[in-house]
């Protein structure tokens, strides 16, 4: 396949509420699917929320009941994997037979451990392979676990590889170039970053990867955050616009090819053309002719074998 339609979701959950988040979801792959992309990428923490501007009752030795209630609330309405509510997606990919990639905050079935992770499903609506963050930034490490090298996964598909890494992640040069070593000419990078300086980041690892570069964001404002949370009295000193998106989508040479879109929801879409990832290599191929393996070796713990969803 030399070209392929891809679709990139800027938009906001139903916030804290899993349930109306996946009824919008099914109704934003519609609309994407409806133009014919192929793939459609959603933002980091979609289902149920990034849950910015919250401290969860957490300073240094000591955390309050209300900040437990808050989590509490937060861990409702995550995804179990595997779980009805994961099947739903599947269900929605399977009917518009589209690759799906989307952010999750994961439940783990055992213990109570919350995990950021990024789903890719098939136009079959199977569950291919997940990617948990290997590490949460900053605050986020309060309420969320670290991921492995297991989950340090690369799809197969009919148009080429996907793989990628989930916001910060992508400042790990290590971890990127697990990525660049699995092949991965999609390179998907679900995000809560909505700093200019982001763009600059996105359009390197396009460039570095020589690998087409999607980059997703929310758009969220205020207003949008549940009145019944515990603990919501925090957001009062919070900007209107608390994330003002930038998503993205950038070719191997590192020029854009749609967006950055601001300050609203929208979806981006471009037509890749897979040659473009050869011609970019005559000059720079980070694990090819550029590559110095003599002095240079990267060693990954259990990283996974590519999953062939190409049908």
């Amino acid at each position: 396949m030399k070209t392929v339609k891809v679709a990139v979701v800027q938009a906001a959950p139903i916030l804290f509420n899993l349930r109306k988040t996946l009824e919008k979801t099914a109704m934003l792959v519609e609309e994407a699917a409806g133009t014919g992309a192929r793939l459609v990428l959603f933002p980091e923490a979609f289902i149920p929320a990034y849950p910015r501007g919250f401290t969860f009752g957490t300073v240094v030795g000591s955390r309050t009941d209300e900040g437990k209630a808050l989590w509490l609330r937060y861990w409702e309405n995550a995804l179990e994997i595997p779980g009805k509510d994961m099947e739903y997606l599947g269900a929605i990919a399977r009917k518009h037979k589209i690759y799906l990639a989307i952010g999750v905050i994961e439940k783990a079935l055992q213990g109570g451990t919350l995990y950021c992770t990024l789903l890719y499903f098939s136009p079959e609506g199977e569950l291919m392979a997940k990617h948990r963050k290997l590490k949460p930034t900053a605050a986020e490490r309060i309420i969320w676990g670290e991921g492995d090298g297991s989950t340090l996964s690369t799809v197969k598909t009919d148009f080429g590889v996907l793989g990628g890494l989930i916001c910060w992640e992508n400042y790990m040069p290590l971890a990127r170039m697990s990525m660049y070593r699995k092949g991965v000419q999609v390179y998907l990078a679900p995000t809560a970053d909505h700093r200019d300086l982001w763009q600059a980041t996105m359009r390197h690892v396009a460039a570095e990867g020589r690998c087409f570069v999607l980059s997703c964001n929310q758009f969220v404002t205020r207003n949008m955050y549940p009145e019944d949370l515990p603990v919501i009295g925090e957001l009062q000193n919070q900007p209107e616009i608390m994330s003002k998106g930038g998503s993205v989508i950038i070719d191997p040479e590192g020029k854009t090819l749609a967006g950055p879109l601001w300050n609203k929801e929208g979806i981006l879409y471009a037509d890749l053309d897979m040659r473009d990832l050869y011609k970019s290599k005559m000059d720079f191929d980070v694990t090819g002719h550029y590559a110095r393996h003599d002095v240079f070796q990267l060693s990954v713990t259990h990283q996974p074998e590519t999953v062939d969803g190409s049908g």
